[in-house]
């Protein structure tokens, strides 16, 4: 493997896709707050407003994905995107609205006496901020992470040195996660690794398949079967394994062929 291979492994390895995205959008609603002079920033220069909303955008995307990974912990965003949207706007905007209200101290004020008095003011423009970037967030997330084969000739998916002794060598069907650990399906039988799923996904790159639902991963060549029921579909796979696909992905696995 050369020394470039090398240094993109790690870079994929080190990868959140959520907090990319997340981090991109922040930046993206920064500038153009800057550019629209929003909330009565029309007097200041574009170098200033972006001096002051792109820090303050970059710190909210970051709290903002530690929020997301704890509600995920108690809510299916698979389900309820709507109350998943609701519930991350009411997490986060309690802490930034001190923090956009000190740092706005910091930016206008000269006279820091006053500035407590103006502490509700920012409670109104903090949650329409902040629910739109969590409505746009929670709502791109809903393409499934596809893995693909690899090319002749290159490394396999680093996720096969993960597979315990006794099922090394073998197909791997599906990826389950329970809690903190991972099941990994196989021909050979299954079992348990202590592995987040969102990591998994990125090691997974070199064999063919798709997250079908936020705890599960499946090989594509795995699957033999689909069925629907309530709203939703479920993929059947070799061994008898059933997978199942949510409405977060369903639109995007159809398109590509998975059923």
């Amino acid at each position: 493997m050369t020394a470039a291979g090398t240094r993109s492994d790690v870079v994929r390895i080190s990868i959140d896709r959520g907090l990319l995205r997340g981090l991109g959008v922040a930046l993206a609603a920064g500038v153009l707050l800057a550019l629209t002079e929003a909330f009565g920033m029309g007097g200041t220069s574009l170098m200033f407003r972006l001096g002051y909303w792109l820090p303050i955008m970059l710190i909210g995307a970051l709290w903002g994905h530690l929020c997301s990974m704890l509600v995920e912990r108690h809510l299916d965003l698979d389900r309820r995107p709507l109350l998943a949207v609701v519930t991350l706007t009411a997490v986060m905007s309690g802490p930034l609205v001190v923090m956009v209200w000190a740092v706005t101290g910091w930016f206008f004020d000269d006279d820091r006496s006053v500035v407590l008095a103006r502490l509700p003011d920012f409670i109104g423009p903090v949650l329409v901020v902040t629910g739109t970037l969590s409505a746009l967030n929670v709502f791109l997330g809903r393409t499934p992470v596809q893995t693909h084969a690899a090319a002749a000739g290159a490394r396999p998916a680093r996720f096969l040195d993960r597979l315990p002794f006794r099922l090394r060598g073998s197909a791997i069907r599906a990826v389950q996660s329970e809690d903190h650990y991972l099941r990994i399906h196989t021909d050979r039988g299954s079992d348990l690794i202590l592995m987040r799923l969102s990591d998994a996904l990125t090691e997974l790159e070199g064999l063919e398949g798709a997250q079908t639902h936020r705890s599960w991963w499946v090989a594509r060549d795995a699957v033999r079967g689909v069925s629907r029921g309530d709203g939703r579909a479920t993929l059947t796979l070799e061994g008898g394994i059933e997978a199942p696909v949510s409405r977060r992905y369903a639109r995007a696995l159809r398109e590509a062929g998975w059923y």
